[in-house]
């Protein structure tokens, strides 16, 4: 009888356990469009994305709901569960209304830097960001005993995801090593010193940058070194990259744009576990992880290229190397990992005009330029005080010397804007603050801002233009190949299958709060994705 009943003690206390995972690992792949889950699974393992995709939940069809699709607006509304005009990440740099000049969406000059970083690198928080992550949750619901660390190459990426309580954030700096800021502690843990003091990126700059595969197997991809790439870390884009000449000429900030940058990172995440022992007790752990490569890669060479495809490939290899390891150290079964990423992006215009479809790009610093000569030539004085991020602000203080009337302006000013070639519609902060849901951009628009930081006129471009140069591509827009990124559940109590239903960024967060037992972030509308929560 009594081994009968702590039999049944035994059983209730890894039922006890198993009501949460001893570890969730939030993937955020930067710029990775749902496209190229399919466009280059014939070249990946079995064991990286085909692993997840294959034994994991999928949601097909997942969708940014808000613009600008950005980065730092992209981290913030995966873990907060809502858009920017709720938690105020309205992109990754943009000019405050508030404070009347330019500001970066995790600066914050109260702090300074920690490890050896530059002053600038290390003066970040998230002291912008207004709302609840579901990190911060996780660390309320467990009194602070469950940890939560955020990492990525880009400071936003690791800050915004980690919030408010997190036990540390991790950056990397262009002096090789992973930093942080006095917000999370006075030093580095002696384990991120360590992995400093090795240098391990050193590795990869040594050994260059040549294809993974046979040049034959890149044929999703147009040639090597076509007019749409641009330059990488100053050199041609032609393979082999010789990575240790770049860093003699530059620092070694260089190897973001290459696949390194997730591979190095990687290592990085392993240590972390293994020193902060993440994932060894019943109290869950939350550990961010960031490939920022990824859209280095994108941004100078553009979604076609040979480069992009070749990080891709090693990205997959990468992922089945940490599943791998989670399987050896936290245990299959015990954690829970999701993937997505914090935003899309668009085809190279000069592409798509090459091949007869009439778009173009045209670059932010024109279109400013545009404005200020039309306001010379009708005012007779520049009104406009910024523009971008879509966004145009006007000098009030110079329309009321003038003896203007803003709405009249706000009205001669859209009038002008319509007649541009790239412009589709001109929404007012009166439209956008009256948005009634029915018209689909102007919710996008609305959802993406916040009356104290956005401006007096936002632009919604046509579809296929981009503000950006000539070469490889960027993003910000509210149309599918700006909105749609993979969303992939595997792991602790997730069941195979997928969806094609349309589905919204910020719905994850809640997913997760749900998943795990624990409070919503406080500025989610707590919609949940239904799928993964049977069990």
């Amino acid at each position: 009888m009594k081994k009968i009943i702590t039999l049944l003690v035994l059983i209730s206390l890894n039922s006890q356990a198993q009501d949460r995972p001893k570890l969730v690992v939030g993937i955020v792949v930067d710029q990775m469009k749902m496209d190229y889950l399919y466009r280059f699974s014939n070249d990946f393992s079995a064991n990286g994305f085909k692993r997840l995709t294959n034994d994991g939940y999928v949601f097909q069809n997942m969708q940014y709901n808000y613009m600008p699709t950005y980065t730092g607006p992209g981290h913030a509304s995966i873990y907060t569960g809502t858009t920017p005009s709720t938690h105020g990440i309205v992109g990754n740099e943009w000019f405050s209304r508030k404070l009347g000049k330019e500001m970066y969406c995790t600066d914050d000059a109260s702090v300074k830097t920690i490890g050896d970083g530059t002053k600038n690198e290390g003066e970040m928080s998230p002291k912008n960001l207004l709302s609840t992550t579901i990190t911060d949750e996780l660390r309320l619901s467990t009194n602070f005993k469950g940890k939560v660390i955020g990492m990525s190459l880009k400071d936003r990426g690791a800050i915004l995801p980690a919030g408010h309580f997190a036990n540390w954030a991790f950056w990397y700096s262009k002096t090789g090593a992973f930093i942080s800021s006095s917000f999370y502690g006075e030093k580095l843990p002696d384990w991120v010193t360590e992995f400093n003091i090795e240098k391990h990126y050193m590795t990869y700059i040594n050994k260059g940058w040549d294809l993974l595969k046979p040049l034959a197997s890149y044929n999703e991809s147009l040639a090597d070194n076509n007019p749409y790439e641009g330059k990488l870390n100053g050199a041609n884009p032609v393979f082999p990259y010789n990575l240790k000449e770049m860093y003699d000429k530059n620092d070694a900030g260089i190897i973001r744009a290459t696949p390194f940058g997730n591979d190095l990172l990687e290592e990085f995440a392993k240590k972390a576990i293994e020193k902060e022992e993440l994932g060894k007790d019943d109290i869950t752990d939350f550990l961010t992880v960031s490939f920022s490569s990824t859209d280095y890669v994108g941004h100078n060479l553009g979604p076609r290229s040979i480069e992009l495809q070749d990080t891709y490939l090693r990205l997959d290899l990468t992922i089945a190397d940490f599943l791998n390891y989670l399987d050896k150290t936290v245990g299959k079964g015990n954690y829970l990992v999701f993937l997505t990423a914090d935003h899309a992006g668009a085809e190279n215009a000069k592409f798509l005009n090459d091949n007869k479809y009439n778009v173009t790009n045209i670059e932010p610093k024109e279109i400013a330029k545009t404005l200020k000569k039309f306001s010379k030539d009708i005012y007779g004085e520049n009104l406009v005080l910024n523009y971008s991020n879509f966004n145009l602000f006007f000098d009030k203080e110079v329309i009321k010397t003038k003896g203007l009337k803003l709405k009249k302006v706000k009205k001669e000013f859209k009038e002008f804007l319509m007649t541009q070639d790239q412009v589709k519609r001109v929404y007012s902060e009166e439209e956008i603050l009256a948005n009634t849901g029915s018209d689909f951009y102007l919710n996008c628009i609305a959802k993406g801002y916040d009356p104290t930081q956005d401006g007096d006129l936002v632009i919604l471009d046509k579809p296929g233009y981009i503000e950006y140069g000539p070469t490889g591509t960027s993003h910000g827009t509210p149309y599918s190949y700006d909105t749609h990124v993979p969303l992939i559940f595997y792991g602790w109590n997730i069941k195979k299958g997928e969806s094609h239903d349309r589905k919204e960024i910020s719905q994850i967060a809640p997913t997760l709060a749900q998943k795990l037992k624990i409070t919503f972030p406080n500025g989610t509308e707590a919609k949940v994705l239904t799928e993964v929560l049977d069990k």
